[in-house]
């Protein structure tokens, strides 16, 4: 099954190099990278550049110019690039352990998008982590992380569980399966036919907005939180708001109580005020398509 995985980035070309250190080592390997930059610094495309040739990872770099917090524009744009029928969504700050595409894939149900998780380390933590940690999945281990600055808690269990005991707290966690940007899978199909991400949306809920659509359009959620596992790389937060986090909770709940499962300012308003990916593939093809299939 091949896969798109999809991921944002902002001038953090050293946690993006951890992540793609991470891509380098999985065990699925028929997938391919497109990397949404929302206006990062020629840091960023350089360390993309030398990525490729060190690690032979099939990576797609697409750029805009830094007009503030952008995500959900860059986010479609990067969902417009992609060449496989079922998308991955990671961030640039979070690394994948080696069995988390396989999961995904595994695990990809018609009808269904699967939500994971994420452990979150601390700063310290985060820099201590090298290449040959990642590589050889030493910094998934707990007790390695703990010996580098992570506290325990019961949030970590996901480091511990076997297979058969991830199945089992999948389907008994009471945790809501809402899509996490850092960790979920959709269908592309499904993605299109919601119009993928609002561009309304600052930071603050963004993805679990696009979750809510999905599930309005009668996709229902499905977990994968304890057996498609990746670590979050600390890092500040200088574009959150709290304003914007309200009104971000206010769109998604009347989004949720109304039933609405397109936004209007997505992937088609994206297409309409211009952007032109520079082939045709089989994202806009597919979208092409349900568009004519509406119209007939």
């Amino acid at each position: 099954m091949k896969l798109t995985v999809i991921m944002t980035t902002y001038n953090a070309a050293v946690w993006l190099e951890k992540v793609l250190w991470g891509f380098s080592a999985q065990t699925h390997t028929d997938f391919e990278i497109i990397i949404g930059d929302d206006g990062s610094t020629a840091e960023t495309g350089n360390l993309i550049a030398r990525m490729q040739q060190e690690t032979g990872l099939r990576i797609r770099h697409l750029w805009h110019e830094d007009a503030g917090f952008r995500k959900c524009e860059m986010l479609n744009k990067a969902i417009l690039h992609a060449e496989s029928e079922y998308l991955v969504f990671t961030d640039g700050d979070c690394i994948p352990r080696k069995d988390f595409l396989a999961v995904h894939a595994q695990q990809a149900e018609q009808g269904r998008y699967l939500s994971g998780g994420y452990c979150k380390l601390p700063m310290q933590t985060s820099q201590a982590i090298c290449r040959e940690d990642v590589l050889s999945g030493c910094c998934f281990d707990l007790k390695w992380l703990v010996a580098n600055g992570l506290k325990h808690n019961h949030k970590h269990l996901k480091l511990m569980v076997t297979y058969g005991q991830a199945a089992i707290l999948n389907r008994i966690t009471l945790t809501k399966c809402n899509l996490k940007g850092s960790n979920a899978s959709v269908w592309l199909n499904d993605a299109l036919a919601v119009e993928g991400f609002d561009t309304r949306m600052q930071w603050g809920g963004l993805d679990r907005e696009f979750g809510v659509r999905l599930i309005n359009n009668g996709i229902k959620p499905k977990h994968v939180r304890y057996n498609a596992v990746c670590i979050h790389l600390d890092h500040g937060r200088g574009y959150k708001d709290a304003k914007k986090v309200k009104a971000n909770k206010e769109l998604r709940m009347s989004n949720a109580r109304n039933r609405v499962k397109r936004t209007a300012y997505g992937i088609s308003r994206l297409l309409e005020d211009g952007y032109v990916p520079e082939e045709e593939t089989l994202a806009v093809k597919l979208w092409k398509r349900q568009k004519e299939s509406e119209s007939a």
